[in-house]
């Protein structure tokens, strides 16, 4: 996994997860949705990532 998909995905997750505390701390629904789903979408790409990688290391 390069470096800079890397640090794209844990912003993106970390961006999220500041969403979702605002929303909490101002009980607002869909900022709280929407950082779950940020959240989430860079955890899955993350994800998808590490799996890309360990086929990679098997072909070698």
């Amino acid at each position: 996994m390069g470096t800079d998909d890397k640090f794209s995905n844990k912003a993106e997750e970390m961006k999220g997860r500041a969403k979702e505390a605002l929303g909490d701390a101002t009980d607002n629904e869909q900022w709280q949705a929407e950082g779950k789903a940020e959240r989430a979408k860079g955890a899955l790409k993350e994800a998808g990532e590490k799996v890309k990688d360990a086929f990679r290391s098997n072909d070698r």
